[in-house]
C-alpha cells in the first residue's frame, strides 16, 4: 500500500506571475519619462505654456507611477513564498494598478484646476519653442507606448483559445503593465492636445485654447482613471468574477450524479489565477479529487477546496 507523506499532500500558494520582460520595459519607459519630464517642465516655465507645463508635471506624476509599477514587480517576486501572505503576492501587481489609477485621478484634478486658473488669467506663450518640446514629448510617448503594448500577446492568446469567454481573456491581463500603458497614453493625449493648442495660438491667435485643451485632457484622463480603478478595485475586494465562471462550475458538479452545490465562492488570488471553495451534498459521495477532476476544463482554477456532505435517505435531486 502506498503511503502519502505530508509533503505530497501540500501544494504551493505562489500564484504570482514572473514578468521580467514587462519589468524591464517599464524601467526603460521610466528613464525616458524622467528625461522628457525635465525637458518639458523646464521649457514650460521658460516659454510660458500651460499646456506644455501641464504635460511636464503630468509626466512627473507618471514617474512616480512607473516607479510603483517597478516596485510591485520586484516585491511580488521577492516575497512570493513568504508564508505571511495566505495566497502569495499575486494581488500586489493589481494593487499597483489601483494605485496608478489613483495617481491618474490626482493628475486629472491638478490639470483641470491649473487650466481653469490659466483660462481666467492667461499668460504670454513662446509658441514656436513650446511646440518643438511638445513634439519631442509626443515622440517619447509613442516609443513608450510601443514598448509597453501588451495587446499583441493578448491577441495571440485569444487566437489560440478562441473558445474561452470574454472574462477569461480579460482575466489574463497584467493590470500593472496596463496601468503603466494607460499613463503613457494619457501623456500622449496631453502632448497632442498641447500641440493643437500651441499651433492654434501661434497661427490663429487662440491663446485661450491652451487652457481649454488642459481641461479636455483632464476629463479624458479622469475617465481612464475611473475605468482602471473600477476593474482593479473589484478584484482587490474579491469581486468582479463573471457569472459564467460560477455557472460553469455549478454545471460541471451538478450534472454528475445527484450532486447539489450548497455553497460556492470564487475569487481572484492573482490576475491569472482563481480560487474556489465548494460545499456540496450528494447521495453518492466521492473523494474531493473526483470533483476536482470534473473542473479540469475550466481555465484559471488554481486553488480548489471541496467539502462533500452525504445526503441520507432519498437522493438529493430527482
Amino acid at each position: 500500500m502506498h503511503i502519502h507523506t505530508l509533503d505530497q499532500w501540500q501544494h504551493s500558494h505562489n500564484f504570482s506571475v514572473d514578468r521580467h520582460e514587462a519589468e524591464s520595459k517599464t524601467k526603460i519607459v521610466l528613464l525616458l519619462t524622467v528625461i522628457t519630464m525635465m525637458a518639458e517642465i523646464g521649457a514650460g516655465i521658460v516659454f510660458g505654456s500651460m499646456a506644455l507645463l501641464a504635460d511636464g508635471w503630468h509626466m512627473a506624476t507618471h514617474v512616480a507611477a512607473f516607479g510603483i509599477a517597478v516596485f510591485t514587480y520586484q516585491y511580488a517576486r521577492s516575497q512570493a513564498n513568504n508564508p505571511r501572505y495566505t495566497f502569495g503576492t499575486g494581488k500586489v501587481s493589481i494593487l499597483g494598478g489601483f494605485t496608478s489609477a489613483v495617481v491618474l485621478a490626482v493628475i486629472a484634478f491638478i490639470m483641470a484646476l491649473e487650466s481653469t486658473t490659466r483660462f481666467f488669467q492667461p499668460q504670454s506663450i513662446q509658441f514656436s519653442e513650446a511646440i518643438y518640446i511638445a513634439i519631442l514629448g509626443l515622440v517619447v510617448n509613442i516609443v513608450s507606448a510601443l514598448l509597453l503594448d501588451d495587446h499583441h500577446d493578448h491577441d495571440h492568446h485569444d487566437h489560440d483559445h478562441h473558445d474561452h469567454d470574454h472574462h477569461d481573456r480579460d482575466h489574463h491581463q497584467d493590470y500593472n503593465l496596463r496601468a503603466a500603458y494607460i499613463h503613457v497614453l494619457a501623456d500622449a493625449v496631453t502632448s497632442v492636445l498641447a500641440i493643437i493648442a500651441l499651433c492654434a495660438g501661434k497661427f490663429l491667435g487662440w491663446v485661450w485654447l491652451d487652457a481649454i485643451m488642459g481641461i479636455v485632457g483632464a476629463v479624458v484622463i479622469a475617465r481612464w482613471s475611473y475605468g482602471l480603478a473600477r476593474e482593479t478595485g473589484s478584484i482587490l475586494v474579491d469581486g468582479g468574477i463573471d457569472n459564467s465562471v460560477k455557472q460553469a462550475i455549478a454545471k460541471a458538479i451538478e450534472e454528475d450524479s445527484d450532486n447539489q452545490i450548497t455553497d460556492l465562492h470564487v475569487w481572484n488570488v492573482s490576475q491569472n489565477h482563481l480560487s474556489v471553495t465548494i460545499a456540496l451534498v450528494t447521495h453518492y459521495p466521492q473523494q474531493p479529487a473526483y470533483y476536482k477532476e470534473l473542473l479540469q476544463h475550466i481555465p484559471s482554477l488554481s486553488h480548489v477546496l471541496i467539502e462533500v456532505n452525504q445526503c441520507h435517505g432519498e437522493p438529493c435531486l430527482d
